[in-house]
């Protein structure tokens, strides 16, 4: 299959593309420079809404998973704003394109996230719950929300709900690992709040499990098994051979970060369940957070 990528050059991205080509596909990432020559690239420009349509006829799937970082910067007014428009206005302007194709796609997976759900303590969720409230719900809302062209043009869009990716390449564990090597990790707040994770490897698998079979609709990429932040602090401590005895005092990272980031990336609880994805027949490598880690860190 020739699948498009957006964000190929990020974390999910660069290994979806490998596992892509391993299995016989042929990724096509969508750069905002011009193409190279020879190289399997198609342009766009969300800023003044410019895309290469016709390089997009005929393609099998696209994968958008093009955003700015959740996590890169303190939230204030215009990042915020930043982090809004950057997965809005790209996906209503892949959509579109996708959806007036004359040989339009058979698929499109367009990111979102666990920031759907928001805090919603120790409630299991599964794609049929409800959106929360706070920032990252309203972004993940109105993310999927602009991908409504390609649903009204009959191609099969599937949103994934990306739970914390486990790689120590990047994301939550790349920051958590020098603090745990040194004996100083330790659980955040009370450490009640469910974290709901998957490991890399799962979350690419999903990706090209999910374009190889159609599941339409929000699917949830998390592992079938979400922890608690506390059982997460001692599988980590456990797996590194570290102490964990050093709770982190809700108001640290609240002082560092800002009280409404902190809350949503640290101390926010979504025990989410991955209900379609297993209904789809996807087999996780990883089901639990030992296994993960030690794959993952070689352990």
């Amino acid at each position: 299959m020739d699948i498009v990528i957006t964000g190929s050059n990020g974390l999910i991205g660069s290994a979806l593309r490998s596992a892509l080509e391993a299995k016989g596909h042929r990724p096509i990432a969508m750069v905002r420079r011009a193409p190279r020559a020879g190289a399997d690239e198609i342009q766009w420009d969300i800023a003044s809404g410019k895309i290469d349509g016709e390089a997009l006829d005929g393609v099998d799937g696209v994968v958008h998973l093009a955003g700015a970082g959740i996590g890169d910067k303190r939230w204030n007014a215009s990042y915020k704003k930043l982090v809004l428009e950057s997965r809005t206005k790209g996906t209503s302007l892949l959509a579109s394109t996708l959806a007036g194709l004359n040989s339009p796609p058979k698929s499109f997976l367009s990111g979102s996230a666990i920031g759907y759900y928001g805090d919603r303590g120790d409630e299991t969720l599964t794609e049929q719950s409800a959106a929360g409230s706070g920032f990252l719900a309203e972004v993940c809302v109105k993310w999927e929300a602009a991908a409504q062209s390609t649903i009204d043009a009959g191609i099969s869009t599937t949103f994934l709900r990306t739970g914390i990716v486990m790689t120590p390449k990047g994301g939550a564990l790349k920051k958590l690992l020098p603090l745990f090597r040194l004996g100083v990790g330790g659980r955040f707040g009370s450490g009640q709040q469910y974290m709901s994770w998957i490991s890399l490897d799962d979350e690419v698998a999903a990706i090209v499990h999910l374009l190889e079979n159609s599941v339409p609709g929000p699917v949830n990429l998390t592992a079938p098994n979400p922890v608690t932040n506390a059982e997460q602090t001692s599988v980590l401590g456990k797996v590194l051979g570290r102490p964990t005895f050093v709770p982190v005092p809700a108001f640290g990272p609240r002082l560092l970060l800002g009280t409404e980031m902190a809350n949503a990336l640290l101390f926010d609880s979504a025990r989410v369940e991955p209900t379609k994805l297993l209904a789809s027949g996807f087999d996780f490598r990883h089901p639990t957070l030992e296994a993960g880690l030690r794959s993952v860190l070689g352990k």
